[in-house]
């Protein structure tokens, strides 16, 4: 199994998933998620928009949280059981996106754990949240 047991985390363990956000990237998650809203596509719109310029969406950000989960911390068997999210700045194209996670509570009796989630452009925080996952236990 890549990633880790519940008997292998620890509070404070953190990891991360950095990715280019790129053209290509909001065509399709709009595909896939229908959400065709145009800030998003529409260059024109966008420019009259609060914003300026098109925006990836915010939850194509927010899915990097979602990889680090699935992929490194606490990895592959995990369950996603829930998440908050406040977005706090938009996402341009070409921006790099860091999402890490860290834990903060470990429950045994249930194999529950919290982490904070965190997305990061240049260092400025674009997402923030809390997630709660299932882990695999060694038992």
């Amino acid at each position: 199994m890549d990633g880790y047991f519940f008997e292998d985390l620890s509070v404070g363990q953190s990891a991360s998933f950095g990715k280019t956000i790129t053209e290509a990237d909001i065509l399709l998650f709009a595909g896939v998620s229908g959400d065709t809203n145009p800030v998003h596509i529409n260059a024109e719109a966008a420019a009259a928009s609060m914003f300026k310029e098109r925006i990836a969406h915010g939850m194509l950000s927010a899915s990097l949280i979602s990889t680090v989960l699935g992929t490194r911390l606490p990895g592959a068997g995990t369950i996603y059981l829930g998440q908050n999210l406040k977005f706090r700045a938009p996402v341009k194209i070409g921006e790099t996106v860091t999402a890490t996670v860290t834990v903060t509570t470990l429950d045994a009796a249930k194999k529950r754990v919290t982490l904070t989630t965190v997305c990061t452009v240049a260092g400025k925080t674009v997402i923030d949240g809390e997630a709660t996952v299932m882990v695999p236990s060694r038992a």
